[in-house]
């Protein structure tokens, strides 16, 4: 919801009946947004799928967007921009809360989160166990929210060797079941009418180290290495498909920082690799990928007005060969209240079958990529904002910021069907190329804050000289949230998001719509309770649009771009100590 809200991001769902989702930043699909968890990219490949919803927040500090080409130090896949998850820390007084909630579409949700520094050692422990019911709220046989029960288990160690040296070891765990389908088929009430299921079955076990040493207040050394297991079965009528995937990262950076300038300069190196059960005669996607890169960076506060940020990045893609990633981007400040900032850089991502066109068929018939026939996804882009802050008289202060932004991606992979029912990613000859622009604007008064934001999103395809827009992207969309909110008393939020027309895959028109929400949350000093209204006006797209064609027994999806389970109140309790 945090990222959905924001303006130049896109939550695109992939399933309709099992709601499973990837986040789109400025017109680009889910496959150029990287996701990391403290810095780890431990959401790629196979393991992107389902990732930001398995993910309970209780136990981040922060959600950093970066938007716009960031490869130089994250490598390839940052091409549209990154999504990092950063975890809270320990600190000498303890932290203890509970998250419970539930919802009127069935849901129910337990968090616990403890947290506490002590002389050499700390540790924080987050667990959760998230559930919901099959809820069907267009009363068409098919669910809207899957039955679903995960459970998700975070344990983190910190040793404090020293005052310079310091080091971190955490595991991620998330075991889940996702069933959705025909209503009656998920009461258990099954023929040859009521046959239609999609079962999602995940487990993820992931690790994170790191060891950071500081020479001294200048300079500091940092090892960071991290192992991710991902298993998935999706099972639809006469298929499944049923993947294991093993990857790892490890990086050595080096931190220098003088008066003026500061230096960042390392290497990694990715792992990945993927093996499959091979259910159909369609040949396994089974590949291993080895990745290797230096980078440097440096940023120098030039004069009081100017600060340039500059730096290249050099990856060896094994089967595809060496990509150089060149960056800069320059902050002016041209007064106390007018800011600027103009960069670009270069991108690249790895061909992979992973990606929203093959999830939407669950992989069915999708072909193997490889590098006889596929190769490296390549990205130039460039970003421009201004920013402007005041003050009005004593009591009302305004925020503006108006970004631009240009992506071109040269030969794209496209999901191509072939004779014989099956599909082939291919680099098409044209490109891709995304320009618009962004407006937020924040202005508080009192206890009041008002929150607008615009997106002018232009995103389209040019394959063989035809040029057509990007499908799934809304060209106009706003923002707007308006808070009220008493410190540790009260909290009041009114919101509403408008999204224009969008092109679909199969040559319709998307219809315009709105959606709206309410929530209050009043705070003592170790609990609060909240009442949330998702959608209260209860916009879906079965109300205006349908989401398939053929019969329940044998539904075609159609592609999904408005909200399918509706209304959704939920009333929740927050325990702290």
């Amino acid at each position: 919801m945090l990222i959905s809200e924001s303006t130049g991001i896109q939550t695109q769902q992939t399933s309709p009946i099992s709601a499973n989702a990837s986040i789109r930043i400025q017109g680009l699909d889910g496959r150029y947004t990287q996701i990391l968890k403290d810095g780890f990219p431990i959401y790629s490949g196979a393991a992107s799928g389902l990732g930001l919803l398995q993910i309970p927040p209780l136990d981040l500090k922060q959600v950093e967007i970066i938007k716009g080409s960031s490869s130089t130090l994250y490598g390839g896949g940052a091409i549209a921009g990154l999504v990092n998850l950063i975890s809270k820390t320990p600190t000498d007084e303890r932290e203890l809360s509970f998250h419970l909630s539930g919802t009127s579409a069935l849901g129910l949700d337990l968090n616990g989160f403890y947290a506490q520094r002590f002389k050499k050692t700390g540790i924080t422990l987050f667990a959760a166990r998230n559930s919901s019911r099959a809820y069907d709220p267009a009363n068409i046989d098919l669910s809207a929210i899957p039955k679903v029960e995960r459970y998700v288990v975070n344990p983190r160690l910190f040793v404090y060797f020293s005052e310079k040296t310091k080091l971190d070891f955490g595991v991620n765990t998330a075991f889940e079941s996702r069933l959705g389908g025909d209503m009656h088929y998920l009461k258990g009430e099954r023929d040859n009418a009521h046959a239609y299921f999609e079962d999602n079955g995940t487990q993820r076990v992931s690790t994170q180290f790191s060891l950071e040493h500081r020479f001294n207040e200048h300079s500091k050394l940092a090892f960071r290495n991290s192992y991710s297991y991902f298993h998935r079965t999706i099972a639809v009528p006469d298929y499944t498909f049923d993947g294991r995937q093993n990857g790892t990262f490890s990086e050595i950076n080096y931190v220098r920082t003088g008066e003026i300038s500061e230096w960042v300069a390392g290497g990694n190196l990715w792992t990945d690799h993927f093996a499959e059960k091979r259910p159909t005669n369609t040949p396994t996607r089974n590949y291993t990928q080895t990745t290797g890169g230096l980078f440097v960076q440096n940023t120098t506060q030039i004069t009081d007005w100017l600060s340039v940020e500059s730096g290249v990045r050099g990856d060896y893609v094994a089967d595809y060969g060496f990509t150089l990633l060149p960056r800069v981007s320059g902050l002016f400040k041209i007064n106390n209240k007018l800011t600027s900032r103009i960069g670009g850089g270069f991108g690249y991502k790895t061909p992979t079958v992973f990606t929203e066109e093959s999830e939407r068929i669950h992989y069915k018939n999708v072909l193997p990529v490889n590098s006889e026939l596929n190769k490296l996804e390549r990205s130039y882009g460039a970003n421009a904002d201004v920013n402007y802050r005041t003050a009005i008289g004593d009591e009302v202060f305004l925020s503006v910021n108006q970004l631009f932004f240009y992506t071109y991606l040269n030969h794209p992979l496209m999901l191509n069907p072939l004779q014989g029912g099956n599909f082939q990613f291919q680099n098409i000859a044209g490109y891709i190329d995304t320009k618009g622009a962004e407006t937020n604007i924040k202005i508080r008064y009192d206890d009041f804050m008002l929150f607008i934001g615009y997106t002018f999103t232009d995103a389209k395809v040019n394959e063989n000289g035809a040029r057509f827009q990007n499908p799934l992207t809304a060209k106009h969309r706003l923002n707007n949230i308006l808070m009220y909110e008493i410190e540790d008393s009260w909290r009041i939020g009114l919101e509403a998001y408008y999204y224009s027309p969008q092109q679909l895959n199969d040559g319709a028109t998307g219809k315009t719509y709105w959606i709206c929400g309410a929530m209050v949350e009043k705070m003592w000093e170790h609990f609060s309770v909240y009442a949330n209204f998702e959608n209260f006006t209860d916009t879906r797209q079965t109300r205006f649009d349908s989401i398939y064609t053929g019969t329940v027994a044998n539904p075609v999806f159609r592609d999904i771009y408005a909200p399918l389970d509706g209304f959704v109140g939920s009333v929740g309790l927050k325990i702290r100590w």
